[in-house]
């Protein structure tokens, strides 16, 4: 459910954000935002966001084994939408790592129940 979510607001928003570029230019941002303090607020805003996105995404790759480095380049000129291909990538790796893992029978002992149980060959 999380990855269709994901999905969706992937294709929804980098579908928009990619008219309104086309529409303004890719910059056109810095101009809307040099006329109005509102829109230069919400732009410094989105940079600080992004850059702790950024920090968070490192942190968190580094742990699940993929390569950070592609999405932080891509946030720097993309933003959001490549936060989010990360996380659907993630999602990705999520699922294949839990249907490739051995499944355990639900009836054998753990190895905390063989640590626990008393020994009978005393």
């Amino acid at each position: 459910m999380r990855l269709l979510l994901l999905l969706a607001v992937f294709v929804v928003f980098t579908g928009w954000s990619t008219s309104v570029a086309v529409a303004h230019g890719p910059l056109g941002f810095l101009t809307l935002s040099l006329e109005h303090p509102w829109a230069l607020q919400m732009l410094l805003d989105l940079f600080i966001a992004l850059f702790v996105a950024w920090a968070w995404l490192r942190h968190d790759a580094k742990q699940r084994g993929i390569p950070a480095l592609p999405y932080q380049v891509a946030t720097f000129f993309l933003g959001s939408p490549a936060v989010l291909a990360y996380l659907i990538h993630r999602e990705i790796r999520a699922k294949r790592s839990t249907s490739s893992a051995p499944q355990r029978d639900a009836n054998a002992p753990s190895a905390v129940d063989s640590a626990l149980s008393p020994s009978t060959s005393r």
